[in-house]
């Protein structure tokens, strides 16, 4: 069986209705499973979008990381690093002053869209649109509310993403480098439905926890992995050092069964098109995960 295999077993074992997945090499998307044309909510999947397109303001200057955003003493460095010490609802109030610990937090990164929309002059949907779905031919892909947590889109549409995450062309390589290193190292947190990791590793909008203990993207990813999850039932990783993407779209929420399902197709698709390295560990920086 190849390792998207065992996905086809998800609804009979776990009651998932619907699972499309991808993975993608150097060679574009050398496997598929299900329907990668079908519709599905990203939830928190649509951090990834928002992050980059806020990298594609950076650029072209409407932004900076270390100006003043968000609660005072924050900046939009740490609104991205959720770092900035609000709480995890829209409405959250600050919970701890900015840098001091890492606070999964959807209202950081609609405060940081507040303030992106205020720098450009230009509504959060349609920015996204032009700078980041339209040019990666992600037509299927549409924000419905919160950048937080509320685009849909399919695994056709995320494995473009996800190829351009693996050799980007619309930021420099330089600026996705600063974005997938850990910022505020050594904060720690609770990362959701896993509990607490110590440290809590972020990037710039991209978790960096993986290859850890209880990890739900398994053991054999490496330590230099980037990516995120969603409440959906949704992840998308991307191994640099292992050469491996891979995108998961399902319509049962994170649960028990994501917890025990993710980590052994993760850990097969390392397994089965993994590019040999030295060390499956190297380049890493996360250490290991405490409960």
């Amino acid at each position: 069986m190849t390792a998207l295999g065992q996905v086809t077993d998800w609804s009979g074992t776990w009651g998932v209705p619907n699972t499309a997945v991808a993975v993608v090499t150097d060679a574009g998307v050398v496997e598929t499973v299900g329907d990668v044309r079908r519709e599905f909510r990203l939830a928190s999947v649509t951090k990834l979008l928002t992050a980059y397109a806020a990298l594609v303001a950076l650029e072209e200057g409407a932004i900076e990381l270390d100006e003043p955003a968000g609660p005072p003493g924050a900046t939009v460095r740490h609104l991205l690093a959720h770092a900035a010490g609000y709480g995890f609802e829209s409405d959250a109030p600050v919970l701890a002053p900015p840098g001091t610990r890492r606070v999964y937090s959807n209202r950081g990164i609609e405060e940081l869209v507040r303030h992106l929309e205020r720098a450009t002059e230009i509504p959060f949907g349609p920015y996204l649109h032009e700078a980041v779905l339209a040019p990666l031919g992600m037509a299927a892909t549409e924000l419905r509310g919160s950048p937080a947590s509320h685009a849909h889109s399919t695994v056709e549409d995320l494995t473009r993403f996800a190829v351009e995450l693996r050799a980007p062309t619309l930021i420099h390589a330089d600026t996705l480098a600063e974005a997938t290193s850990v910022q505020f190292a050594g904060l720690s947190g609770v990362l959701p439905g896993l509990g607490r990791f110590d440290p809590c590793d972020w990037g710039l909008g991209f978790e960096r926890n993986f290859g850890r203990p209880r990890h739900w993207a398994g053991q054999r990813v490496s330590t230099s992995s980037f990516g995120h999850f969603g409440a959906a039932g949704t992840f998308l990783w991307v191994d640099p050092v292992q050469g491996v993407a891979a995108v998961c779209l399902s319509d049962l929420d994170f649960g028990e069964w994501a917890r025990a399902a993710w980590p052994p197709l993760c850990d097969a698709v390392i397994e089965q098109f993994a590019t040999p390295v030295p060390s499956a560990r190297a380049g890493g920086d996360a250490g290991d995960a405490t409960t």
